[in-house]
């Protein structure tokens, strides 16, 4: 790609400058009053939003998927966006039937050549969630207790999309010019692989398109959490993650276990061995070659634990163990952060194909089907570790002697990001956090995966900052699910801030800060070089074919 284009124009604030940071007080108190007026507002039209099951991994959910990206368009055409949709083509289900993908909905505010531009992604759809899997009230509900917003969808992803129109909305009425140009994109298959969102990014990063580099400046997600439930974070990596189906097969049928039982091999029991041979009971990965790639510990960031938010008893009640085994896999805050962040895990998901409804049924399934899955960090790469997994299986199904018949596939992948948070996108979002907060914030990464963040900086040739604004006990793709409301008002103060710090960037760098821009751009193209997608093939990465070698 061409070399970035340094910042565009803004204000420069001198830190010293009294008159200017009276201003931005004055600025900041008018607008947080507003949003302090509204309040119950919001919280209904997040009701309202949320009574939208737009579950995107259950088929019969779909035109509900299709209502959030509806709704969610008939604000942004309220507010005044440039909207469109685009259509994503159709999903071959598992039996051979085709339905449509939800659309993605593209939204722009403001196109000033002299402002900078801010890409915002987020996603409209959901999790699965009945009321007989745990939930204290309807998942699709919104019922406060204790000021936390409880709803499917409460904290992801619904509350930090909304809370951006709603910014947007606060800056009209309050008579305010945006101070930065505002592009969105928001989809409707994020909880489901994001089918589709990647081949149109790349669509859409052509010259003159909705993405184009010259056009975008900064990204910004809001799709995660913070460590703890007091002081605010930014996240500056992720895991990826590759989630693999391994199916045994040993019949054309299921078969009655008195009347079969002991005269065939079972494909449970060879499917149950295989599983175990994956990882141990203190969470120890068994595939050899496994941690070979993970990039080493520095000591930069072995010390960068010691100001993350974090503690050990509140972890264990969130993660609900304290009631059941009150043990962790680690017993210091570093030990637990860096096995969640920082190196890989498997785990065990489920199995297609077996009973496990109430009651007692003597059944031999006919086939089943595996679910596990690995989180992959820094330097690791989804078809080295595909590979070393199938070695693996198919290494330990040998030693069966099993006639059944086994196949390992891949259901979707995704790869680790990574960004050193010294990139001016990241500053600020720090002194955003200042203003709304009074606080520093955490630099933290996240065990999860959001796969379109490499996706969108690849594409855009900008780096993105991921501004969670939910807590840790928020229990996102969990029981009772919630956002405090608090954090969903502040999240929107936060949000408000940021665009004005990314307005008063320098305009005109100096030399230092030419370096520091040039510097963050080449880790970021660096650290993209090795999982660029082909330009001809969109599903191929690491292409060294001449037509992505081309400059």
């Amino acid at each position: 790609p061409p070399p970035p284009s340094p910042p565009k124009g803004g204000m420069k604030r001198g830190l010293s400058d009294a008159a200017t940071s009276e201003r931005i007080a004055s600025l900041d108190a008018g607008f947080f009053a507003h949003i302090e007026s509204n309040r119950d507002e919001y919280v209904r039209r997040l009701a309202e939003f949320c009574a939208i099951p737009g579950v995107s991994a259950e088929p019969q959910r779909r035109p509900d998927v299709r209502r959030a990206v509806e709704w969610t368009k008939a604000w942004l055409d309220k507010l005044g966006a440039a909207t469109r949709l685009e259509e994503l083509g159709d999903e071959v289900l598992p039996n051979g039937s085709t339905i449509p993908l939800p659309p993605a909905l593209l939204a722009q505010f403001g196109d000033d050549p002299a402002k900078k531009t801010l890409l915002v992604y987020g996603h409209l759809d959901v999790q699965p969630a009945k009321k007989s899997d745990g939930w204290a009230t309807e998942p699709f509900e919104l019922t406060e207790r204790n000021g936390a917003l409880y709803a499917r969808g409460a904290s992801d992803d619904k509350g930090p999309v909304t809370a951006w129109l709603w910014v947007i909305e606060a800056h009209q009425a309050l008579g305010r010019e945006l101070p930065v140009n505002v592009r969105c994109l928001f989809e409707g298959m994020e909880e489901a692989g994001s089918k589709g969102l990647p081949d149109l990014c790349r669509r859409l990063g052509e010259p003159g398109g909705f993405l184009d580099p010259k056009a975008i400046d900064f990204i910004c997600i809001s799709d995660n959490y913070w460590t703890g439930k007091v002081k605010p974070c930014l996240t500056h990596g992720l895991r990826g993650n590759i989630y693999f189906h391994l199916e045994v097969h040993c019949s054309s049928k299921d078969m009655h276990s008195g009347v079969i039982g002991g005269s065939v091999h079972e494909g449970m029991t060879d499917l149950v061995r295989l599983m175990a041979s994956l990882v141990d009971s203190q969470g120890k990965i068994l595939v050899p070659g496994i941690l070979d790639d993970v990039a080493p510990v520095t000591e930069r960031e072995r010390e960068s634990y010691k100001q993350v938010d974090f503690d050990l008893e509140t972890y264990k009640k969130d993660a609900g163990v304290d009631s059941v085994t009150d043990k962790l896999l680690h017993e210091t805050k570093e030990a637990v952060l860096m096995h969640r962040w920082r190196y890989p895990t498997l785990s065990l998901h489920g199995i297609e194909g077996a009973f496990d409804g109430q009651g007692s049924k003597t059944v031999i399934p006919a086939k089943v089907v595996g679910k596990f899955s690995i989180r992959v960090v820094p330097n690791m790469h989804p078809d080295r570790v595909e590979a070393l997994v199938r070695k693996h299986v198919e290494a330990e199904f040998a030693k069966l002697g099993s006639p059944n018949k086994m196949k390992l596939t891949v259901d979707k992948a995704s790869f680790p990001w990574y960004r050193e948070p010294d990139d001016p996108n990241f500053k600020a979002a720090s002194a955003a956090t200042v203003r709304v907060h009074g606080v520093e914030p955490c630099f933290t990464r996240e065990g999860g995966s959001i796969p379109i963040t490499e996706v969108l900086e690849d594409v855009c040739h900008a780096v993105c900052v991921h501004i969670p604004i939910g807590a840790s006990d928020d229990g996102a793709h969990s029981q009772n699910e919630k956002i405090d409301r608090e954090n969903y008002l502040n999240g929107m103060k936060l949000m408000a801030c940021y665009v004005d710090e990314l307005a008063r960037l320098p305009g005109a760098p100096g030399a230092a800060e030419r370096a520091l821009f040039a510097a963050a751009e080449a880790r970021r193209l660096e650290s993209n070089k090795w999982r660029r997608r082909c330009k001809v093939q969109l599903m191929r990465f690491g292409c060294e074919c001449l037509d992505c070698q081309t400059p």
